[in-house]
């Protein structure tokens, strides 16, 4: 049985595995540039990721749009060829409110890159981790329920692929449970981003757990801790003040400490995106998501 677990601090996306001199797992490179089938109603080739049409309207702005999703790729022998394949999400927009996620199998036929097979997943889904067990592909996703709006889902599945001569075949879904933010607890988080543009700097290092009804962690110099619960739609959230410890460190590292508490205590909504955890927050009349990479897991998260 093979197993390989999705972490998007620890997936390789870089170094292809090799038998011997020759290259089995399409390179990242590769991939960002490849040609996919089943998305639109042709094939389309990816050039550094993405591949546009022409506008729906001639000079308008609005266009059809497919992707890559960053930082997702998962590896392992799905076909029981003996061989390795990389399985990667893409996205598909048309330009309204929807974003379509597909998931496609990728090959090598000598030496070119070869789209195996491709499956919808859905609209609006959430990725939270994926893996490839015995040859299966398993994704833990947050998706649409009876009565969801597109905006907010709220149901927890696993959905699970193989791969045979006639594409992917899905098996029938596993529901877990429903969204919550206990749901965020079963590992520590860090912080990789603040916002869209803006990293987080790697030291001193921002983590986030929920435990019991809180949120806790380092948030640079102190730790700090915080109620939490859940809003009115799905993926709602609504955080009590911040307190904490009161130490004191260097300048720019309060700073950085008081940009993230402030971001954290007006969090109002949480997701997932390939496998990281989104707080999406609002200051006055600025909105951003601040993003975390899945750290050590936590076994007595609460409830």
């Amino acid at each position: 049985m093979t197993a390989l677990t999705l972490s998007s601090a620890t997936i390789c996306m870089n170094s292809p595995l090799t038998v011997g001199a020759q290259i089995t797992v399409p390179t990242a490179m590769e991939l960002a540039n490849a040609v996919y089938r089943g998305i639109e109603d042709h094939p389309v080739r990816l050039q550094n990721k993405l591949w546009q049409g022409e506008p729906f309207v001639a000079g308008g702005a609005s266009r059809p749009r497919v992707g890559l999703v960053e930082d997702f790729q998962l590896t392992g022998d799905v076909n029981d060829d003996g061989v390795d394949e990389a399985v990667v999400i893409l996205w598909q927009s048309s330009g309204g409110s929807g974003t379509y996620l597909f998931l496609a199998v990728m090959g090598r036929a000598d030496s070119d890159i070869v789209n195996l097979a491709t499956a919808p997943i859905g609209d609006r889904v959430q990725i939270r981790s994926g893996r490839i067990d015995d040859g299966k592909i398993e994704l833990d996703l947050v998706q649409q329920g009876p009565g969801d709006a597109a905006c907010c889902p709220s149901r927890i599945v696993i959905r699970s692929w193989t791969i045979g001569a006639r594409g992917l075949t899905e098996s029938p879904v596993r529901v877990s449970g429903a969204l919550t933010p206990a749901d965020i607890g079963n590992r520590e988080w860090i912080l990789s981003r603040f916002a869209r543009g803006e990293a987080a700097p790697e030291s001193p290092e921002i983590t986030l757990t929920y435990r019991q009804g809180q949120f806790m962690g380092h948030s640079g110099c102190n730790r700090y801790f915080g109620q939490v619960k859940a809003g009115q739609m799905p993926g709602d959230l609504v955080v009590g003040p911040i307190a904490g410890t009161r130490m004191a460190c260097q300048a720019e590292v309060m700073e950085v400490e008081q940009h993230f508490l402030t971001a954290l205590e007006n969090a109002f909504k949480f997701s997932y995106l390939a496998g990281k955890l989104a707080l999406t927050w609002r200051v006055g009349d600025v909105f951003n998501t601040m993003l975390f990479i899945p750290g050590d897991p936590i076994t007595d998260s609460g409830d």
